[in-house]
């Protein structure tokens, strides 16, 4: 097996062209498998959605995550100006509807189109066949490079149980996990 290895001193302070390059950086992030969802979010600024794979848990007390989502994403001001935020944890089958809600091309109105979506408290919209979903306020808001970290307090969650299976985003393509016996 042929290792590459790119590696950067430890001083805290450098400038940009001592750090590892992007499409390095990428390319090790290709392989860490993350979970697939849909954010979702509707108030004054509108009704907006994107795919992030960049999303965890927080803390347990009081039930919060994280969502990461980039500064120039047209829908970004639109999460902050609401401050709700509804998430959909995909499974197999929601492929298609991960790429059009990816897709920086598609109107916003057409990425809610063909899917069954219910409305919790707090106004987000969820998809009503997603393995798990979560509706939050945007508690807290940090910046870090290209990205915002929205801090979200979870107040709604629903669970799918029947025969639940994953959807994961590795190595630039989807895979499936199986459902729990």
């Amino acid at each position: 097996m042929t290792e590459k290895l790119y590696v950067v001193d430890k001083e805290i302070q450098r400038d940009k062209s001592e750090f590892v390059s992007s499409d390095v950086f990428r390319e090790a992030m290709s392989r860490l498998s993350a979970p697939v969802a849909l954010v979702t979010t509707d108030g004054p600024a509108g009704r907006y959605g994107l795919t992030v794979s960049a999303i965890c848990s927080v803390s347990v007390e009081p039930p919060t995550v994280l969502v990461c989502l980039n500064r120039d994403n047209r829908s970004h001001a639109a999460f902050l100006r609401n401050g709700v935020i509804g998430i959909s944890i995909l499974e197999p089958g929601h492929e298609e509807l991960a790429f059009r809600f990816a897709s920086s091309k598609t109107d916003q109105n057409e990425k809610f189109l063909g899917a069954d979506w219910v409305e919790r408290l707090g106004g987000a919209s969820v998809l009503a066949n997603a393995a798990v979903t979560l509706v939050g306020r945007i508690a807290q808001t940090l910046s870090s490079g290209s990205h915002d970290i929205l801090v979200a307090h979870i107040h709604d969650i629903g669970l799918h149980t029947e025969n639940t299976k994953g959807l994961v985003w590795f190595d630039r393509a989807f895979h499936h996990l199986p459902a729990q016996t």
